[in-house]
């Protein structure tokens, strides 16, 4: 009788959770989709200040300087960043990190568009097809996400804070951003975009778990369950605030060295990759999941990445749909020409044979 009635209380129980997880995937679907659009209009913004920049003669950011720091539209391209990343941290306190940053994505998309518009930067047959490519894998992406994290409150994301694997994967970000940045940075950095954007990528799986944690405290918080005053708050608060900055000196160094069309997708490529293996490590969000959810789940980031490749590789080449069917047809009246020389030279063998009989 006992057993039966907490089987009963047990079902009632889930049948009331599931329209709260629902409601959370929506919310968290819905932040992140929103902070996409902002981060990715922030990148031209911002590129447009630092363009300003040395027009005027100063000291450019990819030099070590700082005279961004008074221009307004550099200011105004970091709001728009700002109000983007504000998304993208309340998104991960409804939705899990595997859902959440792939979906930047859409930041690819939203930049490569606008810089055709804005910033003279040309955007190609396979760019387009490109930027339809990251909407599908992005879709696929959603369709396949766990519905939410296991991680649901602060003393339980605290203490895994404090498993050995994470505490090694901390050790190996920290050991790697450093010798990036103090070795190699300095003399590879203004001629490959991989350092800077190793860097970016490395202290944000980092900021991004920070971000959950802190969206774990703010919503148990507003639950009526106080956890302003937990370790595990101030530790995140700290680590966002240090990782962001981090983030913001060399995402400017490589904008304003770089065209935006090649940091913005090589980013996207090596943050998401970062933050995926850090959240795997770090929430467990892959060992409930079924194995068609984990396929599904990796073949449309695969297929962002493919996407990205393109949009990246072939930036510069002159493909248009006029050219393509140009091409087509010219190689269609060659194998015509040929099939018509070929049959021409049998023609002249045949007669010959006859004239030797």
């Amino acid at each position: 009788m006992e057993v039966s009635m907490l089987s009963h209380a047990s079902a009632s129980e889930d049948a009331e959770t599931l329209p709260a997880q629902h409601q959370n995937f929506t919310v968290g679907l819905v932040l992140a989709v929103s902070s996409s659009l902002f981060i990715g209009s922030s990148f031209i913004v911002k590129k447009k200040g630092l363009l300003r920049l040395s027009k005027f003669g100063r000291t450019r950011a990819g030099a070590g300087g700082f005279g961004y720091l008074r221009d307004w539209v550099w200011w105004a391209g970091l709001i728009l960043m700002g109000v983007g990343e504000a998304a993208n941290f309340a998104a991960y306190a409804f939705a899990p990190a595997s859902l959440v940053t792939p979906l930047g994505a859409l930041s690819v998309l939203v930049s490569a568009v606008l810089s055709t518009y804005y910033l003279d930067e040309r955007l190609n047959l396979l760019g387009k097809v490109s930027c339809l490519l990251c909407v599908l894998g992005s879709t696929v992406i959603v369709l396949h996400s766990p519905p939410e994290g296991n991680v649901n409150y602060v003393r339980i994301l605290g203490m895994m804070l404090l498993e050995p694997q994470f505490v090694l994967y901390v050790i190996f970000v920290v050991v790697l951003s450093s010798a990036f940045i103090w070795i190699y940075a300095p003399r590879y950095g203004k001629t490959n975009v991989i350092f800077y954007i190793l860097i970016c990528s490395l202290i944000g799986s980092l900021s991004v778990t920070s971000c959950k944690g802190l969206g774990l405290a703010i919503r148990e918080t507003l639950a009526g369950n106080n956890q302003m005053f937990h370790w595990v708050t101030w530790v995140c608060l700290i680590s966002v605030t240090l990782c962001v900055s981090v983030q913001m000196n060399y995402l400017n160094k490589a904008l304003d060295i770089f065209n935006t069309s090649i940091v913005t997708p090589i980013y996207y490529v090596f943050f998401t990759t970062f933050v995926l293996i850090a959240s795997g490590i770090l929430f467990n969000e892959f060992t409930m999941m079924p194995a068609r959810d984990i396929v599904g789940l990796l073949s449309g980031f695969l297929t962002v990445i493919c996407a990205i490749f393109l949009l990246n590789a072939f930036k510069d080449v002159d493909v248009t749909l006029k050219s393509v069917r140009k091409s087509a047809s010219q190689r269609t009246s060659s194998r015509v020409n040929n099939s018509e020389l070929a049959n021409a030279d049998d023609y002249l063998v045949s007669v010959e044979n006859v004239s030797l009989i």
